[in-house]
């Protein structure tokens, strides 16, 4: 029998990538449930062609838009975020793949970790905000990021005690070879062109401030165990290398792939084994390969990511609030509200806020939701306290 899935972010990036993975192994996998945000169109279009169970939309508004256009779908139609709590923890589901982008992502995964589910995740948020209280289930989690799932690949069968260093690697955006002048001058179609994946608006703007670097640096600590000292980010513009491990007798392992997130989900759906399938484009010839380039990032460039460093070293609730502050600074940049380079001062200030009012290492779930509202309030009242 296949193994039943529930995806939760399906219209997404990552979930059209998985269902187009899922359709290469239709003796193995079927798709039980299907969570999107309120692209109802594409949802619809999944809805012929997967016939889930059960489906979950962002807005209980947007419920009769979705029967008007599935008219014949007679399966049950939830909405929320408790929808996505009842999808992730549906008994007739084997498996949970997280797509999802944001908060939204941590109570739905917890939840099902709790049931006892397998849960696949690009969800950095669920490690960023709330690494703590998914810690003791990190058996049932693989990552499906490249680079943390080239960290899996590499320690497998690796004692931690023999781990010296985490490698993760950043194409660095398209923003490497900027001159500090220029940076001031970005704009929102400038920071979404990313040289070298295909990925969702904000994901894309972490990825040019280096954000997205600094919040898988968090996670690569939840995930692996490994302290803050450990991990090292390298500038390697190729995307070929996805990331390491240098282990205490001097030798290093890495994971080699063409940039096509592909590869990866096809990895955590079929771990501990390697399915047999390929994509158009997915395979590395490395015969093909002329050069590799590594360089330090530029903290001062960049300080986003020096952010998530000091964030991770205060502790939980400090990561909370920069995730937090973050979506709403990157939404206000996309809105053409705040420059480029305005990004990391909201963060750093949010942050410097957080500390003198109390840093909690192992705040609740609560105490997480409580923190994410107050980091989002606060940097919209910073704004209007600007304008």
């Amino acid at each position: 029998m296949p193994v039943k899935i529930t995806l939760l972010g399906a219209t997404g990036s990552i979930g059209t990538q998985t269902l187009e993975v899922i359709d290469r192994f239709p003796e193995r996998f079927s798709v039980h449930a299907l969570a999107a945000g309120n692209n109802i169109a594409l949802l619809a279009d999944q809805i012929r062609k997967y016939r889930p169970q059960r489906v979950c939309i962002g807005s209980a508004d947007h419920i009769q838009m979705l029967r008007e256009r599935v008219p014949e779908y007679r399966g049950e139609i939830l909405h929320g975020d408790e929808g996505l709590v009842s999808l992730a923890t549906d008994p007739e589901a084997g498996m949970l793949v997280v797509g999802l982008v944001g908060m939204v992502g941590l109570k739905p995964t917890l939840r099902a970790l709790e049931t006892g589910k397998k849960v696949l995740t690009a969800n950095k948020e669920t490690f960023v905000a709330g690494g703590h209280l998914v810690a003791p289930w990190l058996e049932m989690i693989l990552p499906i990021d490249s680079e943390h799932s080239a960290i899996h690949q590499c320690l497998k069968n690796e004692k931690s005690s023999a781990v010296r260093t985490l490698y993760l690697t950043a194409s660095g955006g398209p923003f490497r070879d900027y001159s500090a002048t220029q940076m001031h001058s970005i704009t929102v179609a400038d920071a979404l062109n990313h040289p070298n994946w295909v990925m969702g608006r904000k994901i894309t703007i972490d990825s040019a401030t280096l954000m997205n670097k600094g919040l898988e640096v968090i996670e690569a600590h939840w995930l692996f165990g490994a302290d803050y000292g450990q991990i090292q980010v390298v500038t390697h513009p190729q995307s070929i290398i996805h990331s390491g491990v240098e282990f205490t007798d001097g030798s290093i392992l890495i994971q080699m792939g063409a940039p096509d997130m592909r590869v990866p989900i096809q990895y955590a759906l079929g771990y501990p084994e390697r399915l047999d399938a390929e994509f158009p484009g997915s395979r590395l010839n490395m015969l093909d390969l002329s050069r590799l380039d590594f360089q330090p990032p530029d903290m001062e460039k960049f300080p986003c990511l020096q952010l998530a460093y000091e964030a991770g070293r205060m502790g939980s609730s400090a990561t909370a609030v920069l995730n937090a502050a973050d979506e709403v600074a990157v939404q206000l940049f996309l809105d053409e509200r705040i420059r480029f380079t305005q990004i990391p001062t909201l963060l750093e200030t949010a942050l410097e806020t957080h500390r003198k009012l109390g840093v909690n290492a192992s705040p609740s779930l609560d105490d997480i939701l409580e923190l994410d509202t107050w980091a989002r309030q606060y940097i919209l009242e910073k704004m209007l306290t600007k304008a």
